[in-house]
C-alpha cells in the first residue's frame, strides 16, 4: 500500500507540472507577440517626435513732436518650413510658447524673412504690411508712402490741415473706435501726430541733433527711414492732464493709464514701453501707439514683451 500511495502522489505532481509548463508557455508567447507586433501593433515604427524634420527656419526726455522708431531686430533667419507655415492658426491666436505653430499674421512677416541689404542699409521688404517691424536696424524704403492715408474722425490737439493728421485707413478706423471707447469711460484722448514722410523725418531729426546733439537725439527721435510714423500706422496720443504734450508724465495720468490698459483691444501697442530702452532703442513713450491688428496686439500685450522680443520668440520657436 505504501508504494501504491507514493506512486499516485508522484503521478499528481507530474500532472501539476504539465499545467505549470503550459501556463509558462502561454505567458512567454503573449509577451513575444506584444513585443514583435504580432497583434497588429507598430511598436518599431519611429514616432513623429523621432522622425527627421523636413525643413526649418532660423530672429528725451520727451520732445513735443518727437517720434521714435524701434530697435535692432532679432536677426536674420531662413524661411519657416512648409509644415510650420501650415500649422499657423487661422485666427492668429497661437502663443509664442508653442514652437510648433506660428500665428497666421506672423507667417509672412518674420524679421529674418523680410529684410534685404541695399548698400550698407538693411531695408524691409514688407513696408505695406500692418505687421512690419521698423527700427534702427530695419529701414523703410526712402520712397515709401502708404497708398491709403486718411484723416481719422477723432479730436486733434491742433487745428488746421496737416499731413500728420493722417493714418492708413485700417489704423484710422481702429483709432476712431479706441478714442470713442475712452470717451465712454470718461477719458478724453486727442491725436497729436500721425503720418510723417521720409523727408519730414529727416528735417526733424536734423533739428533735434542740432539742438541737443546727435547722441541725445538718437534716444528720442528716429533717423529718416527708421520712423514708424512713415508707415502710417502710428499716432501720438495725449490728454488734458499733461496739456496735450508728449511727455513721459502721460504714463501716470488717467489718459495714459487707460491707453496702456486698453490700446491692445483696438489693435494698438505702446511701442516703446518703460524699462525697455535697451531693446527698442528709444526712451519711454507712453504716447506712441502703433497699430498691428487686434490679434497681434493682444498677443504682444499679454506677453509683456516688445514687438522685437515677440518676433524673436516666434523665430526661435520656428527653428525648433
Amino acid at each position: 500500500m505504501a508504494y501504491e500511495y507514493k506512486w499516485i502522489k508522484g503521478r499528481e505532481i507530474v500532472k501539476m507540472g504539465k499545467w505549470l509548463l503550459l501556463l509558462l508557455i502561454v505567458v512567454v508567447g503573449g509577451v513575444a507577440a506584444y513585443q514583435y507586433g504580432w497583434f497588429g501593433g507598430d511598436r518599431d515604427a519611429p514616432s513623429a517626435a523621432t522622425q527627421p524634420a523636413t525643413g526649418g527656419a532660423g530672429t528725451p526726455a520727451s520732445s513735443p513732436s518727437s517720434s521714435s522708431s524701434d530697435q535692432p531686430s532679432a536677426g536674420a533667419s531662413a524661411k519657416p518650413a512648409d509644415d510650420v507655415q501650415a500649422s499657423a492658426s487661422a485666427d492668429g491666436q497661437d502663443s509664442p510658447d508653442d514652437p510648433a505653430a506660428l500665428p497666421a499674421w506672423a507667417v509672412d512677416n518674420l524679421p529674418g524673412d523680410t529684410i534685404e541689404t541695399k548698400g550698407e542699409i538693411a531695408v524691409v521688404t514688407n513696408p505695406a504690411s500692418v505687421h512690419v517691424l521698423v527700427n534702427k536696424k530695419r529701414n523703410l524704403p526712402s520712397d515709401y508712402i502708404p497708398e491709403d492715408l486718411v484723416v481719422p474722425d477723432v479730436p486733434f490737439s491742433f487745428s488746421g490741415d496737416s499731413p500728420k493728421k493722417q493714418m492708413r485707413k485700417e489704423a484710422a478706423a481702429a483709432l476712431e473706435d479706441l478714442v470713442a471707447a475712452a470717451k465712454q469711460d470718461g477719458v478724453t484722448l486727442k491725436a497729436v501726430s500721425g503720418y510723417r514722410s521720409y523727408k519730414t523725418q529727416q528735417s526733424l531729426f536734423d533739428s533735434y541733433a542740432k539742438k541737443d546733439g546727435i547722441e541725445a537725439a538718437n534716444r528720442y527721435s528716429a533717423h529718416p527711414g527708421q520712423s514708424e510714423h512713415q508707415t502710417g500706422l502710428t499716432m501720438d496720443i495725449s490728454g488734458a492732464s499733461v496739456n496735450y504734450q508728449l511727455t513721459a508724465d502721460l504714463g501716470k495720468a488717467k489718459e495714459g493709464i487707460w491707453l496702456a490698459e486698453h490700446a491692445a483691444e483696438y489693435g494698438f501697442i505702446i511701442r516703446y514701453p518703460e524699462g525697455k530702452e535697451d531693446i527698442t532703442g528709444y526712451t519711454y513713450e507712453p504716447w506712441h501707439i502703433r497699430y498691428i491688428g487686434a490679434d497681434a496686439a493682444e498677443a504682444v500685450y499679454e506677453s509683456k514683451l516688445t514687438f522685437e522680443q515677440y518676433f524673436e520668440t516666434l523665430e526661435v520657436g520656428a527653428k525648433r
